[in-house]
């Protein structure tokens, strides 16, 4: 520690004229005692003798163990050396392996310098939980930098999977307004399905097609060597501690918004790390001039998936139900769903589209899917009833066409009809439907007036019969009840 003049003579002053010890001084200028001995030319105090160990002993063998084996655990080695006689405890032997254990050399890296638009490097970051309609969904950063020029573009996204990652990588070349020759990924499960050997692997046959669109060459880090895509982390540690620092994201509107600000300003107007006198954003200028052009058709980046209509006229997709036609129920239909939109599709024909829920156990329906099925419901009923009424009473049909032609709700006018039917009977519903053929009428309320009429003649009021004339009193003499008692017919 470099000390000033004025500490050295305060440092002397409270020694000597003050009389205070060394450790008095260091403790009261709060400065290590090494200082004020080395400022006072004391002489350092007397190490303290290193007492002996019971693993002394064993040093020798676990040094050697440890030579052969530098890897071994030192619960391991506390199992050898207590068969071979010693009476300690682990954490002992735990102490010293952990100061006679080899250290593991330093590796050096190489440093490389990228070519102009030769190279991206991709990477995924965790910002934090949102609320979407009650449920809780983790909310991830898609970060993408170009090596040479280190631009980045950045979005917040729900998902990881490989149509999220094709989504956000046409979002980013869009955006940058070309592609690099390479994209260099991570080894997640989105991307890579298999890998074999470094140069035997398996990509995922969506991010392969959006590859393929684009003219990119897709390429793999060595598993456990972040070091390789190191330009990735290190921006993603920028972004961190310079955008996302101090603030809790709320909507993925809000984290976007903030990203697209933070990548448009900051991020492009800091100095470049290696080009001197030169900031990110000259240095993309210069790289977009290098990029691969965009083909004339970006590649679909919609999720594809095969669903089952259920017995409710709804399919099931990320956890969320959304209606379809009820006359697809059974059958299997394809869902296409991007970041806002969902698409069912029968046989090559759109039946159904609805706004995505980021949500979970939603329900989202269309109205005109209800009302159809409703009224499908309906229909059905009032068909069942027509049929009848018609079977009975053919007159009943020339009705039907008479309300077609007048353009009355005819579910309703036959519901009433059924009605009155019930009440009135067979014999006087089919003669006043021939009467309400005959006059010409149409309201179903004047056939009720009919069968009311037809039932009144058919069995009228009866007259009120006038009381009997009051009969004569008379005597009546009673007689006796022995008699009763008296079997009529004795068998003799």
């Amino acid at each position: 520690m470099a000390v000033s003049p004025e500490l050295e003579a305060e440092i002397h002053r409270l020694h000597h004229a003050e009389g205070w010890p060394g450790g008095t001084v260091a403790r009261q200028l709060g400065i290590h005692d090494d200082v004020v001995r080395r400022v006072l030319g004391l002489a350092a105090p007397p190490m303290r003798p290193r007492r002996a160990s019971i693993v002394d002993d064993y040093v020798p063998f676990i040094k050697e163990t440890l030579t052969q084996w530098p890897t071994l655990r030192s619960t391991r080695i506390f199992d050898m050396v207590r068969d071979r006689g010693f009476p300690g405890a682990a954490r002992t032997v735990r102490r010293h392996v952990a100061r006679l254990r080899p250290r593991k050399p330093r590796e050096a890296f190489l440093r490389t310098s990228p070519l102009i638009g030769e190279q991206s490097q991709i990477d995924w970051a965790f910002i934090g939980n949102v609320d979407v309609d009650g449920t809780r969904r983790a909310l991830w950063m898609f970060v993408i930098i170009l090596s040479w020029s280190r631009a980045i573009w950045a979005e917040s996204c729900f998902a990881m999977d490989a149509s999220a990652v094709a989504r956000s990588l046409v979002r980013a070349s869009t955006a940058f307004g070309g592609v690099t020759r390479q994209w260099l990924f991570d080894n997640p499960k989105t991307i890579v399905i298999e890998r074999v050997t470094e140069d035997i692997v398996r990509f995922h046959p969506l991010l392969l097609s959006t590859t393929t669109a684009l003219r990119v060459q897709p390429r793999l880090c060595t598993p456990r060597r972040a070091n390789e895509k190191g330009k990735v982390e290190r921006a993603i540690r920028f972004m961190r501690d310079r955008a996302l620092s101090g603030w809790t994201p709320t909507t993925i509107d809000d984290a976007n918004q903030r990203l697209r600000c933070f990548c448009d300003g900051v991020a492009l107007d800091r100095p470049h790390p290696t080009i001197i006198n030169k900031t990110v954003r000259q240095c993309l200028i210069e790289e977009q001039e290098r990029l691969l052009a965009l083909p004339e058709h970006l590649p679909p980046t919609d999720e594809f998936r095969s669903a089952v209509v259920d017995k409710t006229a709804f399919v099931r997709f990320d956890a969320n139900d959304y209606s379809v036609p009820h006359d697809l129920v059974g059958k299997t239909v394809t869902v296409i769903a991007s970041d806002s939109v969902v698409r069912v599709v029968d046989v090559g024909v759109a039946v159904a589209r609805h706004h995505r829920s980021y949500s979970r156990k939603r329900v989202v329906e269309d109205p005109q899917h209800r009302s159809n099925l409703i009224a499908r419901k309906q229909a059905a009923k009032n068909v069942k009833r027509r049929e009848q009424l018609q079977e009975r009473f053919p007159a009943f049909v020339k009705l039907i066409e008479r309300w077609l032609e007048e353009a009355r709700n005819v579910g309703s006018c036959v519901a009433r009809c059924h009605i009155i039917h019930d009440l009135y009977g067979d014999e006087i519903f089919a003669e006043a439907v021939d009467d309400f053929g005959a006059r010409g009428l149409i309201d179903p309320g004047a056939l009720e007036s009919l069968c009311e009429q037809l039932r009144q003649q058919r069995s009228p009021r009866p007259t009120p019969a006038s009381p009997p004339s009051h009969p004569n009193d008379r005597d009546v003499t009673p007689h006796e009840l022995e008699s009763y008692d008296e079997p009529t017919n004795r068998r003799r």
